[in-house]
């Protein structure tokens, strides 16, 4: 891999942004249950997936979910009409409470032109059986998950992807760590640069233990 420099694990939004200032691509995993929920997204045929904070996030570092979302948005008026998915907490609340912890990021959707086309509860891979996700831009609002990727955002990573070991639509066993673990290889050599792979909340263990084999399948394919 050209100017390929290397494959890191780190942990939390802090993490994440400090990768993203050292030029890596990043990659989140937050298993229960943003990127598990993302993955599965792409699985049903998602044109692309965002995540950013809640407007109650505190993060140690900076996030930015207004331009994080506008970001998602332009993507969206280029490849879906304009129309997003959103994917936010609490998982077992209404539209309407899921709506009311991301006032920022509705606004931003709102100034871009863009319109949001339903927001769904962060279930995993049972979110991708809620709607017809083709083609669709997806965008996350959640507190961990969410949090670390908006960090990466607004830090300046050539790249932020997600990545699940957990079983989608179609992948179980090994195969969505593989399918995460190349998608990353794949924007590293894009961008000529390394990969850092995020477990989203160092308390997690199941991120911990997700990020660590999605590391070790991507140390398989640079090797």
């Amino acid at each position: 891999m050209a100017n390929f420099t290397g494959v890191l694990l780190t942990t939390d939004a802090s993490g994440a942004a400090l990768a993203a200032r050292q030029g890596l691509v990043v990659v989140i995993v937050d298993l229960i249950d943003f990127s598990t929920t993302m993955e599965a997204a792409l699985d049903a045929g998602a044109a692309a997936v965002w995540g950013c904070a809640p407007d109650t996030a505190r993060p140690p570092v900076e996030v930015n979910p207004y331009r994080t979302a506008a970001l998602a948005a332009r993507q969206a008026l280029d490849v879906s009409d304009g129309r997003l998915i959103l994917v936010a907490e609490p998982r077992l609340g209404s539209e309407e409470q899921r709506r009311r912890t991301m006032p920022t990021v509705l606004r931003a959707i709102a100034d871009s032109g863009a319109r949001v086309e339903c927001v769904l509860p962060n279930l995993g891979a049972e979110t991708a059986r809620l709607v017809d996700f083709q083609g669709r831009v997806v965008l996350g609002v959640t507190s961990t998950g969410g949090v670390a990727y908006d960090a990466a955002v607004t830090a300046g990573a050539p790249a932020v992807l997600t990545g699940t070991v957990a079983r989608t639509l179609h992948h179980k066993g090994l195969q969505p760590a593989r399918n995460s673990a190349r998608r990353a290889v794949d924007a590293a050599r894009q961008h000529r640069c390394g990969i850092a792979v995020v477990a989203a909340s160092a308390n997690s263990q199941e991120d911990i233990l997700a990020a660590r084999l999605i590391m070790q399948e991507i140390l398989v394919l640079i090797r």
